[in-house]
């Protein structure tokens, strides 16, 4: 399951790597050949693996190329390959950077809180992967209350951009991301429950709840199928968005 080393790694941009993946290959071709032969120089070394022996002696003394300080960070909170429970939480926290939230130019996730997604479930579903969270513009009048990760920032959000989630703006995304419809069927629902908090429209006088989104045809109808097949009650979409019957909401938890 994503996020995995190989994708994490691909999340980085490098000036001599047109895949970050093969930086982290020859990082680790090094570390073995050192490991073999320890009283070989740069120079040997760089030899042996047709490396340039500027790139390898970094290397040698303790350095580390970016993506692979991103994967042992990633690895350390349990994020790489993730078990049952973590795989749950990611995509948990997936749904909410979706449907209310971002992943700014360095990498670094915020979810904003909603009428339907307090700050108390945000900070849940951070700590559920392992992180704290800070807060900002709690009291601006001209911007929505965001919280973000307090630790490995940036890490966790290139796992979730491994994942599916968009750097940026999320217009472009055609699908709901296929981490999600390879998840049990619980978690896909705790997505669907996670998301309708976030964008379904409150109605004072009804229970009927609405999604409208700025995003490709594709994506809504890939996001009506997944909302149909986690209730049993009706479920429609048009162009201008996904209409959710009373009863559907109803069976999500909305009221």
């Amino acid at each position: 399951m994503e996020p995995t080393t190989r994708s994490i790694a691909r999340t980085y941009s490098d000036r001599v790597y047109p895949d970050p993946w093969q930086k982290v290959e020859d990082y680790q071709r090094v570390q073995a050949y050192a490991a073999e032969h320890p009283n070989a120089g740069r120079t040997a070394v760089g030899t042996a693996l047709e490396l340039p022996a500027g790139r390898v002696r970094p290397w040698l003394n303790g350095g580390r190329p970016d993506p692979v300080r991103g994967i042992e960070t990633a690895s350390a909170n349990g994020w790489l390959d993730p078990e049952c429970d973590m795989a749950g939480a990611l995509v948990k926290l997936l749904a909410h950077v979706l449907a209310g939230g971002s992943i700014n130019e360095t990498f670094v996730p915020a979810i904003t809180i909603g009428r339907r997604v307090d700050r108390e479930a945000i900070e849940a579903a951070f700590a559920a992967v392992g992180v704290d969270t800070h807060c900002r513009h709690a009291n601006s009048d001209g911007r929505a209350t965001e919280l973000y990760p307090a630790t490995d920032a940036s890490v966790l959000g290139r796992c979730l951009v491994a994942m599916g989630a968009p750097q940026g703006a999320k217009t472009a995304l055609d699908a709901v991301p296929a981490v999600v419809w390879e998840s049990p069927e619980s978690i896909r629902r705790r997505f669907v429950e996670v998301y309708v908090a976030h964008r379904g429209l409150h109605f004072e006088t009804k229970a009927t709840t609405r999604i409208q989104e700025e995003r490709p045809k594709s994506y809504i109808v890939d996001l009506h199928k997944l909302i149909s097949e986690s209730v049993s009650s009706h479920v429609s979409y048009g162009e201008r968005g996904i209409t959710i019957s009373a009863n559907a909401a109803r069976e999500l938890g909305f009221a």
